[in-house]
């Protein structure tokens, strides 16, 4: 486990190296998190169906771009893909390393860094936006408890998600096409495009149970007090849930792969 922390600790100080581009994605996420927020406004002033109070649909958008770094999906390492399609991936193979823990604790360290530089920043500003625009602070400390370990198992199942699709590209030729569909469909069903609330009743009764549910959407909906009593530590359950079996799964699919792996070339 030393060589993986170790393997962390060095990505993530090479992540802290790009500010720049930190306080650019920053500025626009600031941007992005006011217009969802007016679009929302809109909404409600338009229509009398609230899936979630206007107060909570705020804390959502804002927790959706504070943490924008830890849930984007479509944020991958490119690395990885070109290690595989060109057949880099044979060096890997040679490090006395489990690959897959590799590449885990590869990503989590780029997304964490990321966020190291963002998150602070969005969420202060968020804090001083008029009434009722800012982001609000729950007055309890359960809540507090149960978003904090919500988020980290959440974090986990984007990274065990992540690394499947990384584990597909071993049997296609062009990772393109399958990233782009998982992308686009994970982000729907995970609250990207709208909280899950608004989901019809029956739809989301399916999703919920899904590990797309466990995503973003539950924490976010937790820290709005969206979800609440008992049905925090159900939606607490299913994710702790999925991260055993899309960990356990993600291995034995990719000790399955790397016994297909063909290296050609000299």
């Amino acid at each position: 486990m030393r060589q993986y922390i170790t393997f962390f600790k060095i990505k993530i100080l090479a992540g802290l190296q790009y500010r720049s581009a930190a306080l650019a994605g920053m500025v626009t996420q600031l941007f992005w998190g006011i217009m969802y927020i007016l679009m929302f406004a809109a909404f409600y002033r338009s229509n009398s169906y609230q899936a979630m109070t206007f107060s909570e649909v705020v804390c959502y958008v804002w927790l959706n771009q504070a943490f924008l770094a830890l849930f984007m999906l479509w944020r991958m390492d490119n690395e990885i893909f070109d290690s595989i399609q060109k057949g880099n991936v044979v060096y890997e193979l040679c490090r006395p390393l489990n690959m897959y823990w590799m590449w885990f604790f590869k990503n989590a360290a780029t997304r964490i860094s990321s966020l190291l530089l963002r998150c602070g920043p969005i969420i202060f500003v968020s804090f001083f936006v008029p009434e009722p625009y800012g982001l609000i602070i729950p007055n309890n400390v359960v809540i507090w408890g149960a978003f904090i370990i919500s988020m980290i198992l959440a974090f986990m199942i984007v990274l065990s998600i992540l690394m499947f699709i990384y584990i597909l590209t071993f049997y296609t030729i062009s990772a393109t096409g399958i990233r782009t569909f998982l992308v686009m469909l994970i982000d729907f069903l995970s609250g990207v495009v709208i909280p899950l609330a608004y989901f019809p009743t029956g739809l989301l009764n399916i999703i919920k149970w899904l590990p797309f549910a466990s995503m973003q959407d539950t924490p976010f909906r937790i820290y709005s007090g969206n979800i609440a009593g008992i049905e925090i530590w159900k939606r607490i359950g299913i994710q702790f849930f999925w991260v055993v079996i899309l960990i356990w799964i993600g291995n034995v699919v990719m000790k399955k792969a790397l016994t297909k792996v063909v290296i050609q070339g000299g």
